[in-house]
C-alpha cells in the first residue's frame, strides 16, 4: 500500500495502491492516511530449492492438490472482538503457491512484496504505450481473460475459493504468466475472490461457496513484462439462484460500467467517468464505493491515471491514444462505507449489504477504446449481458475494429445461448 500525497500547489495526488488501487479520500478530495495493507514488518518469503517462489513444496515448482491437502493451513490475522458486518468470515488458507522462476518472468515485487516503480508525481502525467508495448498488453489481457473464464466455469455450490485460486494459479503458469496479486504488498494468494458483502480483495480460503452467493473473481496476469487485469461477477448456482434485489444489483453494476466504458475516447477527461457511474446507480437506488479506484496499468501494476467511480473534480488528465487503464466500479445494494478486516486486505460493506464489480483493462485508440481483456470465443454470456438495456451482448470496445469483432462474437455466442 502506498500513502497518498496532497499538495495545494499540485492539487490532489492520488497514488494507486493495493490489488485494485486503494485510495481513501475525504469528500473534498484531500487524501487521508490509508489503511496500509503492509503495516506489519515485512519478511522475505522463503525461496525453495527448486528455484520457485511461494510456500509449500513441489518438485515440479507448482503445488498439486494432494500437496495442498498435506500442507498446514494458515489462520488469518483476526481479533476476538472484531465485529463483522455480514455472514462472511475468514477461513483457513493454504500457504502461498509456488511459481517456477526458471520458467516465469517475475514482477519486481515477487520476492520481497515491495513494488519498486511509482507513478509519476503529477496524476495527469500518463504513460503512452508504444506499439510493441500494446502488443504485449494484448497478450497479457488475453491471458487474463482465459484464466478468468476458467475460474468462472469452476464456480458452483461446494467449491472453496482456495480451489478457485489453485485453478487460477496453475492456469496462469501454464500460459507462461505470473499471477500478479501473489505477494503484491504481501497479498498471500494468486487472485481475489470477493463474496457477497466483500467489496474487494477477498482472500481465497477454505469457505465453500453456497447457492445464491454472488462472487467477484479478480484476475491479473503478468506476461512478458506486462499486466492484464480483469474481474467479473458470478452467481453460485446460476441465474435462478439469485434473489430479485441481487439480480438488479448485478444488472445495475454492469450497465453503469458499460456506460463508463462507452465514454472513453481521446480528448475526454478521466474525472468525468465517475459522474456517469454515480448518476446511473443512484437512480437505481444503489451506491458507489468511493475508497477504491481504477488505475493505469502496463509494466507497472498500478500507476496513473486514477479512475474514481463517483462525481469528482480531481485533476486526473485527459484521455489519449495509447493510454491503458482499468475501470472497475464497486456498487453496493445499501451504503457505500467500508469495513477493513484485521487481515488488512478484505474490505466489506460496513452494513453487510452485498457489493458487485466488473473490470476491464482498456486501450484508448485514435478512434475509440478497446477492451484488452474482452471476452473471447469460449467465454460465457451472463444474464446481465443478455438483458442489458445499455448494451446488448458482449462489449469489446467502440473502435471500428472492436465493433467488428464484437458483432461477429455476439452473433455466435448469443445465438448459441
Amino acid at each position: 500500500m502506498m500513502a497518498s500525497y496532497y499538495s495545494k500547489a499540485a492539487a490532489v495526488l492520488l497514488l494507486a495502491a493495493s490489488a485494485t488501487a486503494f485510495v481513501p479520500t475525504t469528500s473534498r478530495g484531500v487524501s487521508l492516511e490509508p489503511l496500509c495493507m503492509n503495516k506489519k514488518k515485512k519478511q522475505r518469503p522463503k525461496v525453495n530449492s527448486n528455484k520457485g517462489f511461494g510456500g509449500g513444496s513441489s518438485s515440479s515448482g507448482t503445488i498439486t492438490s494432494s500437496a495442498l491437502e498435506s500442507d498446514m493451513l494458515i489462520r488469518p490475522k483476526t481479533t476476538s472482538n472484531f465485529q463483522y458486518a455480514g455472514s462472511i468470515r475468514p477461513g483457513l488458507q493454504t500457504p502461498k503457491r509456488i511459481v517456477p522462476s526458471e520458467k516465469i518472468k517475475f514482477p519486481d515485487y515477487a520476492l520481497d512484496g515491495q513494488p519498486k516503480n511509482r507513478p509519476a508525481l503529477f496524476p495527469w502525467v500518463i504513460e503512452t504505450k508504444k506499439p510493441e508495448e500494446i502488443e504485449k498488453m494484448r497478450a497479457s489481457g488475453r491471458c487474463a481473460r482465459e484464466v478468468l473464464d476458467l475460474a468462472g466455469r469452476a464456480v458452483r455450490p461446494g467449491i472453496t475459493t482456495d480451489e478457485i485460486d489453485r485453478i487460477v494459479h496453475e492456469a496462469s503458469i501454464e500460459r507462461g504468466a505470473y499471477p500478479s496479486p501473489l505477494n503484491y504488498h504481501n497479498f498471500p494468494k494468486s487472485c481475489c475472490t470477493s463474496v457477497n458483502e466483500v467489496i474487494c480483495h477477498g482472500i481465497p480460503d477454505d469457505r465453500q461457496l453456497q447457492e445464491g452467493d454472488i462472487v467477484n473473481i479478480d484476475i491479473t496476469c503478468y506476461l512478458d513484462g506486462y499486466h492484464g487485469d480483469c474481474s467479473e461477477m458470478f452467481v453460485v448456482g446460476g441465474e435462478d439462484a439469485v434473489d430479485p434485489v441481487g439480480k438488479r444489483l448485478l444488472q445495475t453494476t454492469y450497465d453503469c460500467w458499460v456506460k463508463a466504458l462507452n465514454f472513453v475516447k481521446p480528448g475526454n477527461d478521466y474525472k468525468d467517468i465517475g459522474a456517469i457511474i454515480e448518476d446511473h446507480v443512484t437512480r437505481e437506488g444503489f451506491t458507489t464505493v468511493k475508497s477504491f479506484c481504477g488505475h493505469g496499468i502496463g509494466s507497472v501494476f498500478h500507476t496513473n491515471p486514477n479512475i474514481l467511480h463517483y462525481k469528482n473534480s480531481e485533476p486526473a488528465g485527459k484521455m489519449a491514444a495509447g493510454h491503458t487503464f482499468t475501470i472497475e466500479p464497486m456498487i453496493c445494494e445499501n451504503g457505500n462505507n467500508y469495513l477493513m478486516w484485521p487481515d488488512d486486505w478484505t474490505a466489506t460493506t460496513k452494513d453487510g449489504g452485498r457489493s458487485a464489480q466488473f473490470e476491464h483493462t482498456l486501450l484508448i485508440t485514435p478512434d475509440g477504446v478497446e477492451a484488452l481483456t474482452g471476452k473471447i470465443e469460449t467465454s460465457p454470456v451472463q444474464f446481465w449481458e443478455r438483458d442489458s438495456n445499455v448494451h446488448n451482448g458482449l462489449w469489446l470496445g467502440t473502435s471500428p475494429s472492436a465493433k467488428e469483432r464484437e458483432g461477429a462474437l455476439n452473433s455466435n455466442l448469443l445465438n448459441s445461448n
